[in-house]
């Protein structure tokens, strides 16, 4: 489907919206605080976006391919992975929770990374407060690979919130490479020599594929949020950095009021939580210790290693491992391959049935040490 592109209508949200103190998108006002700033922008399509970023004339984060909403094929694909995967992901959500519960005994603040940790905090902080009695505030702000974090909404958090620096918990839904919270690590150093506060660098995800984070997971399985777009993220598009944000705002987002009616934001929550209780009641005894991330973290290298080899890739930035990271290359952006372990497997249907869309070459490679992973074309093959 053709997305509906109307300024009026995404103007008249950014006016509705205080971007001075957040908005919750489309989720209820008491699940999370978007500290973004909806705008409103022109749409650059995929193919011109891919060749401005290669040629190194534009950052990925000024611009935006505005999003459509997925076919019926792709979302019945969807339901039928969310039958399959929501027991595995109410587990981990439960997990993390009580692994984030033993780490602070007092105040929690749960910081998402916009976009994809959004749900996952929104899970997260109901499942503190209905299962372990740990009322929690949760805030989901933007941080961009190469620019860093938004220091403007942290010092939000901290200062107009009042919020405990100790109680500071970074949030995502998985890894891929670990360039998100090697990103992390350094916008928080660097926010420390400006502003004189230490925050807890590590990142907290549902699974760790690269082992830079604390997750109750290192293995490659299908997260159901990370394979849609905005309509299960509280219609919030992926965070924009561009000359219409100043130095006084936060990060930039598009929110797709348009895309209400379809939207599923609320209900993944909802169905969620029921089967977290679900899971209680059979007798799941939540983990309170993080997977080893040493074996994660060698299979990453040896994977990077491989794949730049076999393929002549000079631009890790073009190897994209793991069903989240290759669900976002075939819906953002140039795709030249996906590899599959098995295709046969159900979690990786909704891959398939996107690369039948968009003609995206595959192949299979039962050696892969991921279910999934994409292949950017580079600009000299697009």
């Amino acid at each position: 489907m053709v997305h509906r592109d109307n300024n009026a209508e995404r103007d008249a949200v950014s006016q509705r919206a205080n971007a001075s103190a957040g908005f919750p998108g489309s989720y209820r006002p008491e699940d999370v605080c978007f500290l973004l700033k909806p705008i409103a922008i022109d749409d650059t399509p995929v193919a011109e976006k891919e060749r401005l970023i290669q040629a190194g004339l534009r950052h990925y984060s000024e611009m935006l391919s505005l999003e459509s909403l997925p076919s019926a094929d792709y979302l019945e694909v969807f339901h039928q992975a969310f039958a399959m995967t929501r027991d595995r992901m109410a587990r981990g959500v439960l997990d993390l929770a009580a692994m984030i519960a033993a780490e602070h005994a007092n105040e929690i603040t749960l910081v998402s990374l916009a976009r994809a940790g959004t749900p996952v905090g929104v899970l997260l902080k109901h499942t503190l407060a209905e299962v372990f009695a740990r009322p929690a505030r949760h805030y989901s702000i933007s941080i961009i690979r190469d620019r860093g974090i938004d220091q403007r909404a942290l010092r939000f958090i901290l200062e107009d919130c009042q919020r405990d620096p100790a109680g500071i918990v970074f949030v995502d839904g998985w890894t891929g490479k670990g360039v998100i919270a090697r990103e992390l690590k350094h916008a928080l150093a660097d926010f420390k020599t400006r502003w004189g506060l230490t925050l807890d660098s590590r990142l907290h995800a549902l699974t760790d594929l690269a082992g830079v984070g604390v997750a109750p997971s290192d293995e490659d399985y299908l997260i159901p949020s990370s394979i849609m777009g905005a309509t299960m993220s509280g219609l919030v598009s992926r965070s924009i950095l561009n000359h219409q944000i100043g130095p006084d705002d936060f990060h930039g987002c598009v929110y797709y009021a348009h895309f209400e009616p379809q939207d599923l934001s609320r209900w993944f929550v909802d169905a969620l939580r029921e089967t977290i209780r679900a899971q209680l009641d059979a007798g799941y005894q939540p983990a309170t210790q993080p997977v080893d991330p040493t074996a994660a973290r060698e299979r990453s290298t040896r994977m990077l290693a491989d794949i730049r080899a076999r393929f002549g890739i000079t631009n890790a930035n073009f190897i994209k491992p793991g069903i989240g990271e290759a669900t976002r290359v075939l819906l953002r952006r140039v795709p030249e391959r996906l590899i599959l372990r098995d295709p046969d497997l159900p979690e990786v249907a909704h891959l398939i049935q996107l690369a039948t869309e968009k003609q995206v070459p595959g192949e299979v490679d039962p050696n892969s040490p991921y279910q999934a992973i994409a292949l950017i074309k580079g600009l000299s093959d697009a």
